[in-house]
């Protein structure tokens, strides 16, 4: 019986990834080739023998290979790739919810590196690197001519050791010089606070360690405001790029006592594996009111989360169009440890919608005003935007995404303000609070 651990991964993380762990063989085998595939494949062997024989300098064999490989993969879609040993076991690492790099979310767009967010009191965050920001150097190295591993790879190294990057930003008259000191990144999965009546908890992404840090954001909350003044919670998913399913389908459940929370349908249409809620009298919050945040930064696992607690009608959204990442990407484990990782899935919302390339629209739909010095720059994210990215079924020429921002000051924050009144009765909408007697399921 084969072994399937599954997770989901939104864009590069330097240092850490989330994707579907598969041992063994993939689940369905592969259509025989034609003769014209082997003759294509006779003149890649060609063009690489005479690569080898007649280069102007010798070439590296194995990075021949492998660039050849992710040359392919590239072609497929933005989220799959080849993973050498290193970066097979930089994947093991990251799931851990620790490990080493600068802390920002990447991907490549226009030959450069693309950052997506950085994250919450990491290295790259305190040096000032901005969602949106495009790395045109690694320490004076040109970044165009690289692939996007090829990049993250020059970008990790040893703990307390420094890195310059060079950075382009849209508003900037020249381009941004910063030196990130690299370091342990020790994902703090869950942040919470209280905020007078109501509990706070944001979660930053899913690894192995985001429901036991909920369960104890729940626990102190409750320690904290006595049930009969607590107003409810704030669940805010902005820009949280994903991870772990397993994370994604358990928080979901903690908020949850029925109904399915997500599906994944393959190639094959058989090849559907669904995710329930267990049945419990209550939730772990004792049924109290819950606005969801999200924005365009938002999104795989989050998106799920969302997806799932908006079509049972558990939760109020509130904020702006999520990423818009819906597909799944297996991690094949291959020869010398090296693993491949490739899009074999997408996933669906209890309604049955797919968000790829659309993502989560909100309940109630609230801006997030930019400050003065981020003014007239795109901050905007979304799947939609990514060159080569899977269209999906619902998918329209409006796109996914919408602007990656969330004020450091919570004064400032009115997308976190707006919940806040909705729960406390200083502000009302139809949709909040929702009926789960009205819950859009797929039939």
């Amino acid at each position: 019986m084969m072994r399937k651990l599954s997770l989901l991964f939104a864009g590069a993380l330097m240092g850490a990834s989330a994707m579907s762990l598969v041992y063994g063989t993939p689940g369905s085998a592969a259509n025989a080739a034609g003769s014209e595939t082997y003759k294509q494949l006779a003149i890649f062997g060609d063009i690489f023998e005479r690569v080898r024989a007649q280069y102007v300098t010798p070439p590296d064999d194995k990075s021949l290979v492998e660039n050849a490989i992710n040359g392919m993969l590239a072609s497929l879609d933005p989220h799959s790739s080849y993973m050498n040993a290193e970066q097979a076991q930089d994947m093991r690492v990251q799931t851990k919810g620790e490990f080493g790099g600068l802390g920002i979310e990447v991907t490549m767009e226009n030959d450069l590196v693309k950052v997506i967010t950085p994250i919450d009191d990491t290295p790259a965050a305190k040096a000032g690197v901005l969602a949106g920001d495009y790395i045109a150097k690694i320490d004076g190295e040109e970044v165009r001519g690289l692939t996007l591993n090829d990049a993250v790879d020059k970008m990790r190294g040893l703990v307390n050791t420094p890195i310059k990057l060079t950075i382009l930003r849209q508003g900037a008259d020249k381009p941004i010089e910063l030196t990130v000191v690299r370091d342990i990144i020790k994902v703090k999965a869950v942040k919470f606070r209280v905020e007078n009546d109501i509990g706070y908890m944001k979660i930053t992404s899913f690894t192995e360690k985001t429901y036991d840090d909920l369960e104890n954001a729940i626990d102190t909350i409750k320690k904290q405001i006595p049930d009969d003044k607590l107003k409810g919670y704030v669940l805010d998913l902005r820009l949280n790029p994903g991870g772990l399913l397993d994370q994604a389908v358990s928080v979901s459940d903690a908020f949850l006592n029925r109904g399915e929370i997500v599906s994944t349908r393959g190639r094959d249409p058989k090849d559907v594996t669904r995710f329930d809620a267990k049945p419990k009298q209550v939730d772990d919050i004792n049924g109290k009111p819950m606005i969801v945040l999200v924005n365009g930064g938002s999104a795989s696992a989050s998106e799920i989360v969302a997806g799932a607690l908006q079509d049972l009608r558990r939760v109020t959204v509130v904020g702006t169009q999520s990423f818009g990442k819906g597909s799944v990407q297996t991690i094949i484990p291959l020869g010398e440890n090296g693993a491949l990782r490739l899009t074999t899935a997408l996933y669906y919302t209890p309604s049955g919608k797919s968000i790829q390339g659309k993502g989560i629209t909100p309940d109630i739909k609230v801006d997030q005003p930019l400050p003065p010095e981020l003014q007239g720059r795109d901050l905007t994210r979304g799947e939609s935007d990514l060159k080569g990215h899977i269209k999906g079924a619902d998918e329209s020429t409006t796109g996914s995404g919408s602007a990656a921002y969330v004020p450091p000051d919570p004064k400032d924050d009115l997308q976190l303000i707006y919940a806040e009144q909705l729960l406390r009765g200083q502000k009302t909408d139809p949709s909040f609070p929702p009926n789960p007697q009205k819950a859009v399921l797929n039939q």
